[in-house]
């Protein structure tokens, strides 16, 4: 349902329990982020520097202005990877008064209580203007009752911190071209396979369990345009990985697994089936020996941004965790 800019501020409605573990200034930042008067001109319009812009619910109707707002940040998003963002989530574009996009927020609720923030981007003339908090915050209230997660980047940290984000680590963007590796040494008992229809009850709860909720349909849609593998021991799915076309190449995400072992054979089975190819994979891991294996394949750190969180830590902390993004939008 559509939510009215001027729509009254309520104060921070978390799951319970999850406002106590958030640190007493961070809830106020957000209580003061959000009740913040924004430039507005009329319920769904703003004065943004010289322009009227107009906030608009994100449909596929717009992709290609979507796309274009990507390219201004030059994100490597093609429109079939924008579009699965868009049947995903719900979220809003600033457009000026010729169509031009200025910004763009989304939700991707997963559960009854988690939402992740993605798809957040302002062109680089207007990131001081305010277009980008007055999104934000429309997301925000959208998305009341539920504990919040995104990947920060530097440009957008300042602004989510003052909405009353946290951070928890880092995501590490690994990526290039994969070259020729020796495979990791084989773990004993454990078998890299095509998934099988039967797998996907196991493969839900390994990503339920990293993940902090569970993202059924985000799986699905995924699971509809990826290569997917699993790792098998004793007749346990103990791991998975998916991989699809991303970007400048393919992306390697979500792969999820309990052991650096595990998650190292999931990798290079696509990395040795791919020599030559464009590869990247979004870490949160921090794992010496991992990171040196994806560095030798020729996946080197590119980039990092800042995992933030407004409510509990979802992530596992342990058991199977998140070795591999879906993308930084997802989670």
């Amino acid at each position: 349902m559509k939510t009215s800019l001027t729509q009254d501020y309520l104060g921070p409605s978390l799951p319970a329990g999850s406002a106590e573990v958030m640190p007493q200034e961070a809830l106020s930042r957000h209580d003061a982020f959000m009740t913040r008067k924004a430039p507005s001109v009329e319920s769904d319009w703003m004065q943004v520097d010289i322009y009227k812009a107009h906030i608009e619910e994100i449909s596929p109707a717009i992709l290609t202005r979507m796309h274009e707002l990507t390219m201004s940040v030059f994100w490597p998003h093609r429109p079939p990877d924008i579009a699965l963002c868009i049947g995903l989530g719900k979220g809003y574009v600033a457009l000026d008064e010729i169509g031009r996009p200025l910004s763009s927020a989304m939700g991707f609720p997963s559960g009854e209580d988690f939402a992740m923030l993605g798809m957040m981007v302002t062109t680089p003339r207007l990131q001081a203007q305010g277009t980008g908090g007055r999104l934000l915050r429309r997301v925000i209230n959208d998305l009341q009752g539920r504990d919040l997660r995104l990947s920060a980047t530097r440009e957008g940290y300042r602004l989510y911190e003052a909405a009353g984000f946290v951070p928890m680590g880092l995501v590490y963007q690994h990526q290039g071209v994969a070259r020729a590796i020796r495979p990791p040494e084989p773990v004993t008992g454990l078998t890299v396979r095509a998934m099988q229809p039967g797998d996907l009850p196991a493969i839900r709860a390994l990503d339920q369990h990293a993940y902090g909720a569970a993202r059924t349909a985000i799986l699905d849609a995924l699971n509809g345009v990826s290569e997917v593998i699993v790792a098998e021991r004793g007749g346990a799915i103990e791991g998975f990985a998916m991989m699809r076309a991303f970007g400048k190449g393919r992306v390697i995400g979500p792969l999820i697994a309990e052991q650096d072992e595990v998650a190292m054979q999931l990798a290079a089975h696509f990395i040795l089936a791919n020599e030559g190819a464009f590869l990247r994979l979004d870490t949160i891991v921090e794992s010496e020996r991992f990171e040196a294996f994806l560095s030798a394949a020729g996946l080197g750190v590119y980039d990092t941004v800042t995992d933030m969180r407004f409510g509990r830590l979802r992530r596992a902390q342990s058991g199977p965790m998140t070795y591999g993004l879906a993308m930084q939008s997802l989670g």
